[in-house]
């Protein structure tokens, strides 16, 4: 009789999605957790770019090592945030950073009062990496790409 294993990254999404099924929290996050991730970016662009491109070349490593096409997608999308970040008048990037950062996460809470759970990164924190590849894993399934 055969055993079928489930890969990491499926283990890691299902468990993360455990305290993510109300449609309104999934939606929140789709929109809160990259607004997160670029505030993150920004706050380390503030200190120096280079610190963003090593945070991210850092994230998307663990990201390569769980599933190599959410990886590319993270990549394509960490690339438009430091565009992004890189466009900005450098004064404006800390403020907004900031700013951001704040906003998402109310949201990001407000999304789990509506869900009735606490967030997946209570209990882990690995959480923290994997809910940027949760949103993009929606994104995947709606254009039906493998990941």
């Amino acid at each position: 009789m055969s055993i079928v294993t489930q890969r990491r990254i499926d283990q890691l999404l299902s468990r993360y999605a455990e305290s993510h099924r109300h449609p309104v929290n999934e939606q929140i996050h789709c929109v809160c957790v990259p607004a997160i991730v670029l505030s993150l970016l920004g706050l380390c662009w503030t200190v120096s770019p280079a610190v963003s491109l090593v945070v991210a070349a850092a994230a998307l490593a663990y990201y390569l090592s769980l599933s190599p096409p959410l990886a590319a997608g993270m990549l394509a999308m960490t690339a438009v945030m430091l565009v992004i970040l890189a466009r900005l008048p450098a004064g404006a990037v800390l403020p907004l950073s900031v700013a951001v950062f704040v906003i998402a996460w109310i949201g990001q809470f407000i999304g789990h009062k509506i869900e009735g759970k606490k967030p997946s990164f209570f209990e882990d924190l690995r959480f923290l990496l994997i809910g940027p590849l949760f949103v993009l894993g929606v994104l995947y399934r709606r254009w039906n790409i493998r990941y």
